[in-house]
């Protein structure tokens, strides 16, 4: 099957007409498991532990094949995106068996499609008003260092060790995506694991396609190595580990936050076996609009990096963004759009572990 059949098998499942809205855990969590129950033996629904304030952690496994594919969403609190779209892929999945049967008959999907509720309900204030730029920026929250799920393996947090112990019981895997989001950028950014980095020139083609024919720049950003993230390209790095955290913190003097620092999930999915390939979408909740510049360079983001604050100011005073909309092309990127775009990468992906 032609690496394009699975991602658009995949995009199918979020029609260009739909109008998806962020659902939260707690709404959607029955119908999940509903779903699970009445698929046949399809999908089987389980519970892994519970958060650090008790809420349930959940994780789906769909599909029968050899290959055991990884996806995982929600790491960090005010990234909404990515767990709507594995949300979708479950319950629309279910719903239309014979679009994936291909799919699931050679693939098993651990899906774990939100891993941080608690980050999910202190955020609700402005995902209920997306795509609201200013209740964005007065209601959004997102963990410090130290309290971060995706740098926390195996065992910094309740929710970590639960998600560890799960993971080790289906390893190894063939591929893991792991769904991010940025709040702000000039388009799209995908990270490849330095295993894959010089593996993967078909799928960053097809990932650049995708993200054009949906009228997105690629984020050309070079970090030039901080916190691990090393250039590839545009739109490319590779992702982060937990040793370059711990440096990058040290070096800036605060080696009580770097002693927090531990595994990222990239790195302890390989420590469990095989050769997966691993990758993370990035993609932004809001768009700010491309100017030429130096290659690595993305000169409009930057300078409005440096606004944010005065601009989350004015937002909490209840100012108008008119002018920052104007000067900077903010906009927000559709839902629909998002999920159909990090559906399309898993597909690409996919192809690319079955060479």
């Amino acid at each position: 099957m032609a690496a394009m059949r699975w991602a658009d098998r995949l995009a199918a499942l979020v029609p260009e007409d739909a109008a998806p809205t962020f659902r939260t855990h707690e709404a959607v969590r029955a119908a999940l498991e509903a779903a699970c129950r009445s698929s046949d033996g399809l999908a089987t629904f389980h519970e892994i532990g519970r958060s650090e304030e008790g809420r349930p952690l959940d994780a789906v496994v769909l599909g029968k094949g050899p290959r055991t594919v990884l996806l995982l969403a929600g790491a960090h609190a005010d990234e909404p995106v990515g767990p709507e779209t594995l949300r979708h892929l479950v319950l629309e999945g279910l719903k239309q068996p014979e679009l994936l049967r291909p799919l699931l008959e050679r693939v098993r999907f651990v899906i774990l499609p939100h891993i941080n509720p608690d980050g999910e309900a202190r955020n609700r204030s402005w995902t209920e008003r997306w795509p609201s730029l200013e209740a964005y920026l007065t209601g959004v929250v997102r963990e410090l260092p130290g309290r971060d799920l995706e740098f926390g393996y195996p065992d910094l947090r309740a929710e970590n060790r639960a998600i560890a112990a799960f993971l080790q019981a289906h390893a190894p895997f063939t591929l893991y995506v792991n769904l991010h989001s940025m709040g702000f950028a000039e388009g799209a950014l995908l990270l490849i694991e330095r295993h894959w980095s010089f593996r993967t020139e078909a799928l960053q083609q097809a990932f650049a396609d995708a993200a054009r024919a949906v009228g997105l720049e690629l984020h050309d950003h070079n970090r030039k190595g901080e916190k691990g993230f090393f250039y590839l390209g545009p739109g490319f790095m590779t992702t982060p580990e937990g040793e370059a955290m711990r440096t990058f913190f040290l070096a800036k003097g605060d080696p009580d936050t770097a002693a927090h620092f531990r595994m990222s999930s990239m790195e302890f999915v390989r420590s469990l076996g095989g050769d997966p390939l691993c990758l993370v979408t990035e993609l932004p909740l809001f768009v700010v609009r491309h100017r030429p510049s130096p290659p690595g360079v993305p000169v409009a983001y930057l300078e409005f990096r440096e606004q944010l604050p005065e601009l989350r100011l004015r937002a909490e005073k209840g100012a108008p963004l008119d002018e920052a909309r104007r000067l900077f092309g903010l906009r927000a990127l559709p839902l629909a759009v998002a999920m159909r775009l990090q559906l399309q990468t898993i597909g690409f992906a996919l192809e690319m572990v079955s060479a």
